[in-house]
């Protein structure tokens, strides 16, 4: 089973477009495998200027693909009328017209995680530590140092492969920080896997989008952490279960 993976599109209406052209072409599915779902690891709301639009791509992609989504921080905080930083007046302004507009069906009885094949698909975090909000998975951070924070609570990698272990869970794959992160757990210990992009030099028309790579075996306990789906260079990922790709367009 083939996985498309997105986090943190934040309103960016034009970039989960890109990803949507990219994913449709004949290219992508001989570079990576079918795309047997899509997986959004949350926040497709706030900061951008865009949610109706956003909301609209991703409603027509879980037309055409089974669609598997969990709560971001962000989207927590406009369902439950949290102030969080990070949006301009535009911005909110554009995510009020929402209110009641059944694009917001996409939220109805959104889980905070969701696992498969023994990875654990989150966008904070994986750790029970109740119903505070702070502590809540959406909002957890992973960290080099544990403890709350007006962030959200933060985790090590250590604390993060023991609570999937207790689970039965292998991997996993989460998102938030907006910055692409591998960990490993090797016999030797827990490492930072370096995550080199490299070009992709297409056969086929990829609608004019370049894209680069980094590839990570799943042979170890892993935590992978997607970039952002948002901006000029917008990240997604692409799993089969035996290997995990961080995938740019530039």
């Amino acid at each position: 089973m083939g996985a498309v993976i997105f986090s943190d599109v934040h309103a960016d209406a034009g970039a989960i477009a890109a990803l949507s052209a990219c994913i449709h072409t004949p290219s992508f599915l001989e570079t990576f495998g079918p795309v047997d779902r899509l997986i959004n690891l949350g926040d497709i709301l706030h900061r951008g200027g865009h949610p109706a639009e956003a909301l609209e791509t991703i409603h027509s992609l879980a037309n055409k693909y089974p669609l598997i989504s969990v709560m971001g921080n962000h989207d927590h905080a406009y369902l439950n009328g949290l102030m969080v930083s990070g949006s301009d007046a535009a911005s909110l302004y554009r995510h009020e017209q929402l209110r009641d507009s059944p694009l917001l069906s996409l939220f109805e009885r959104m889980p905070m995680e969701w696992s498969d094949n023994g990875m654990l698909f989150v966008h904070g975090g994986p750790m029970d530590l109740g119903t505070q909000t702070l502590r809540l998975k959406c909002w957890q951070r992973l960290s080099h140092n544990a403890g709350d924070s007006f962030t959200g609570y933060h985790y090590t990698a250590e604390m993060a492969f023991e609570a999937l272990q207790l689970r039965g869970l292998t991997h996993m794959c989460c998102g938030h920080q907006h910055t692409h992160v591998c960990c490993r757990k090797t016999p030797q210990g827990i490492v930072q896997y370096p995550i080199e992009f490299l070009p992709l030099f297409q056969k086929k028309n990829m609608h004019n989008l370049q894209l680069e790579v980094a590839r990570i075996p799943l042979d170890l306990p892993t935590i992978n952490r997607v970039g952002s789906c948002y901006g000029s260079e917008p990240e997604f990922a692409y799993t089969d279960h035996s290997t995990f790709s961080y995938i740019r367009i530039v």
